[in-house]
């Protein structure tokens, strides 16, 4: 084991917490308790990664935000000490760097180009089509055999369409994209691995892009073709922009629905309160606490510190790796009361599971949409929804980026 010494502390590596650190197996749904009590003792302290880097881990609230929104905090991955979350992540940035991990104003020039498409007013307009294709997936649902895992069903297929139809990229080829998707937000993936799907999804894209160029169609990849054509953007750009934009919106609201549909289950009064309500502001809000309850991008949001950074008692030197615990200051008590309760009455439209400052989450009023959507019409429509299985049966997502379940058999 490594012996390093973390800069500006007297521990070797090897005494520090690893991070990411476990989950207690009886509470799936909390962050892990070593984060925890890191939040309650040393809420700015090191940890140590698995290339035996020692970033800094924030983890209470105001101090996660207060990162977040301050410029000197670099969101660039190819500083030497950035802190990826692991050798294929690396890699995939490596090989495919999007404006997600740049800083101003590139990061802004980039976001600007594919923004309007998220726009509130632009997603709100589909809102009649997501509760057409959810109807007509439930309908498939109900007619076929259950025992049914629900994320093959639908929390897969809503998020895949929906961003297909954006893009303008071929639902038939759902799962060439779906299983190079897995490969990229495994953190057991390997640079190799990570490289392979990385070059299979920027090469599919490259040519619908290509396609594009010679016959527009009036969708997300059209605009980029467009901007290649002005030669604001090279054909590899723009297939690694909509990479980004494929992988992040699906992925992220697939495991939301079905980690979502979990918690509900094993809080029945919850379930109900959702169920029996036709109010949208009441869905909404069920959202907003359930995004904040599960905070399914469970790795921290990765920074670097540009220059020294003085923060509740602690100086982050220029250069440090910094990681922004998002998950466990969604659970700060300083911020929500009760925060490890599952609380649909509670108003937490504050949280930070879409992130905070300038490189929150594109696609945030899009997951908006879809999950109210789908929360407000699943279990009104199967109101005896249930699970076949115990919840120490579910495969959770342990060994991923963005948290889930790879399988949630229901029945009714």
């Amino acid at each position: 084991m490594s012996t390093i010494s973390a800069p500006g502390t007297d521990a070797p590596s090897a005494e520090l917490p690893a991070y990411p650190m476990p989950r207690a197996a009886a509470c799936p749904f909390d962050p892990p308790p070593t984060l925890r009590t890191l939040q309650g003792q040393t809420p700015i302290g090191r940890a140590r990664l698995w290339n035996g880097s020692t970033p800094w881990v924030v983890t209470r609230y105001e101090d996660v935000r207060a990162l977040l929104a301050d410029p000197r905090i670099s969101a660039d991955s190819t500083h030497p000490h950035y802190p990826h979350q692991s050798a294929g992540a690396a890699e995939r940035r490596k090989q495919s760097r999007t404006f997600l991990a740049m800083d101003d104003p590139e990061h802004a020039r980039l976001r600007r180009m594919v923004t309007a498409t998220f726009s509130i007013k632009r997603v709100e307009a589909l809102r009649p089509a997501i509760q057409k294709i959810v109807d007509d997936l439930i309908d498939k649902l109900l007619a076929g055999p259950k025992p049914v895992d629900l994320v093959q069903a639908l929390a897969l297929p809503v998020p895949s369409l929906v961003i297909c139809e954006l893009l303008g990229v071929p639902y038939a080829d759902h799962d060439f994209f779906q299983s190079n998707s897995k490969t990229l937000i495994r953190s057991t993936t390997t640079r190799e691995q990570a490289r392979e799907a990385t070059q299979r999804l920027v090469d599919y894209l490259e040519r619908l892009i290509g396609d594009r160029l010679a016959h527009p169609a009036g969708d997300l990849l059209s605009t980029l073709a467009e901007r290649v054509d002005a030669g604001e953007l090279s054909l590899r750009e723009a297939a690694n922009m909509g990479m980004l934009l494929l992988v992040a919106g699906h992925e992220t609201t697939a495991n939301m629905i079905a980690l979502g549909t979990l918690a509900l289950l094993q809080h029945p009064y919850q379930l109900a309160q959702l169920r029996e309500s036709d109010d949208p502001k009441v869905i909404a809000s069920a959202v907003e606490e359930l995004l904040r309850y599960l905070t399914i991008v469970h790795s921290g949001r990765r920074r670097v510190a540009l220059e020294d950074i003085a923060i509740d008692g602690v100086t982050i030197r220029a250069g440090e790796g910094v990681i922004l615990a998002n998950d466990i200051a969604n659970r700060d008590p300083a911020a929500f009361p009760g925060p490890d309760r599952l609380d649909l009455d509670r108003n937490p439209r504050h949280h930070l599971a879409f992130g905070f400052g300038v490189h929150q989450c594109l696609g945030q009023p899009l997951a908006r949409v879809e999950l109210q959507v789908v929360y407000g019409t699943l279990y009104r429509r199967i109101p005896t929804l249930t699970l076949t299985v115990d919840l120490d049966e579910i495969p959770f997502k342990h060994d991923g980026l963005v948290y889930g379940v790879y399988e949630l058999p229901i029945t009714w």
